[in-house]
């Protein structure tokens, strides 16, 4: 039954693929993480055909790599991919900012994420920060209305986290969006789309600076050590 679908219907390695990039926002894969064919078939209860559609999907998004002679890894941006990212996030973030609707549900759902990501920081559990606040911001992009903004934004967010990935998950990263995360929501709720715009414009600068530096502090470090 396996084979008929691998062969007639895209639609399960579509699936799959789906479920491994929500793993891969969730922080569940390591970036530069060998894949193992069999595990990772054995994992999603699929044939290694289908797998292999999944892979070729992911490797397309720039989630995974292919290596000749090698197999197949969990990509890990760079700088280039870093600035490209942030430059996709101001242009869908600060339009979904502009056109939010007081009542819209998804303004219910970046509360919940932001309060959720203060409990979290009290019990100094940033990780699970950082993951909090990959959903504050799908929620944000919800704000749309649009179910095909909302995966682009996806393939986004598990590529930025595939950035986060190679850094240590430290207050230093994650603690100054807390507040800002809560700021922008009432922001939103009162109706003050010039304050919102403006707060998310600063807030991704300065994201992506502080990830910017951090990435290159890592990358520094490994070439010293490589000496």
């Amino acid at each position: 039954m396996e084979k008929n679908v691998d062969k007639d219907d895209g639609s399960l390695a579509e699936s799959v693929a789906t479920r491994v990039r929500n793993l891969l926002i969730a922080g569940e894969f390591e970036p530069s993480q060998k894949l193992s064919e069999h595990q990772v078939a054995a994992q999603f209860g699929i044939s290694r055909n289908t797998l292999r559609e999944v892979f070729r999907l992911l490797t397309s998004q720039r989630l995974l790599e292919y290596i000749p002679n090698r197999g197949v890894f969990v990509a890990a941006p760079d700088e280039a991919a870093v600035i490209d990212i942030y430059r996709v996030r101001l242009v869908i973030q600060r339009s979904a900012v502009q056109g939010a609707v007081k009542g819209h549900p998804a303004l219910a759902k970046m509360r919940d994420e932001a309060e959720k990501g203060q409990e979290l920081s009290f019990e100094q559990d940033w990780r699970q920060v950082g993951t909090t606040n990959m959903e504050f911001h799908r929620a944000m992009v919800e704000l749309h209305d649009s179910a095909r903004l909302s995966a682009s934004f996806d393939l986004v967010l598990a590529e930025l986290r595939l950035v986060f990935g190679q850094l240590e998950d430290s207050a230093h990263l994650h603690e100054p969006y807390i507040e800002r995360n809560s700021a922008l929501v009432q922001f939103l709720e009162s109706g003050d789309i010039a304050s919102a715009t403006s707060g998310i414009e600063s807030y991704l600068l300065q994201s992506e600076r502080a990830v910017l530096a951090a990435l290159q502090r890592k990358r520094a470090a490994f070439k010293k050590l490589a000496v």
